[in-house]
C-alpha cells in the first residue's frame, strides 16, 4: 500500500512539474529579432572557433610542431564532418544588428550559393587530407597542408573583415 502510495504521488508530482513547466514556457516573450541575430552570430562563430581547434593542431604541425599522423587524420575528419554546416549558420541574415562579428555584409548579398560551394571545397580538401595523413607518411601529408588551408582562404579571403 505505501509503495503504491508513494508511486501515486510521484506521479502526480511529474505531473504537476510538467503542467507548470509547459505554462512557464507559454508566458515567456519571443525573442526579439536582436536577440535573433545575436543567437545566429554566436551559433556560426562557434562553428568557426570549432574548426579553428581542429586545424591549429594541423598547422603546428606544418610550422614544425611533432608531427602526429593519427591527430592530423582525426581533425581533418572533423573538420570535413563540420564545414558543410557554414552555409547553413550564415543563412540567417544579421546584417544591421550591432554586433560583433567578422563576416562581411556581402555574405547575405546573393552570395549564399558560393558559400556552399566553398563549403564544399573545405570538406573535399579536408577528406583528402585525412586520406593522405591516414597513410601517416609527413612529407605527403605536410605537403597536403596547403590544399586544406587554402580551402579555408578561400572563403575568408573574400566574406571575412580581417583578410581583407
Amino acid at each position: 500500500m505505501l509503495k503504491r502510495s508513494l508511486i501515486l504521488v510521484s506521479a502526480l508530482t511529474l505531473l504537476c512539474s510538467s503542467l507548470l513547466f509547459n505554462v512557464s514556457a507559454q508566458d515567456a516573450p519571443p525573442p526579439t529579432p536582436e536577440e535573433v541575430a545575436a543567437a545566429a552570430a554566436d551559433t556560426r562563430q562557434a562553428l568557426f572557433k570549432l574548426l579553428r581547434h581542429n586545424l591549429g593542431p594541423i598547422a603546428g604541425m606544418a610550422r614544425g610542431a611533432p608531427f602526429d599522423a593519427a591527430i592530423a587524420e582525426r581533425n581533418a575528419r572533423r573538420i570535413a564532418a563540420i564545414a558543410p554546416m557554414i552555409p547553413e549558420l550564415l543563412t540567417p541574415d544579421t546584417r544591421g544588428f550591432d554586433l560583433e562579428t567578422e563576416a562581411l555584409n556581402k555574405i547575405w548579398e546573393g552570395n549564399l550559393e558560393d558559400i556552399g560551394v566553398k563549403a564544399q571545397a573545405l570538406v573535399d580538401a579536408a577528406n583528402t587530407f585525412a586520406g593522405i595523413a591516414a597513410a601517416g607518411d609527413m612529407a605527403a601529408t605536410l605537403g597536403a597542408f596547403r590544399s586544406l588551408g587554402g580551402a579555408c582562404a578561400n572563403c575568408h579571403d573574400v566574406y571575412r573583415v580581417d583578410n581583407n
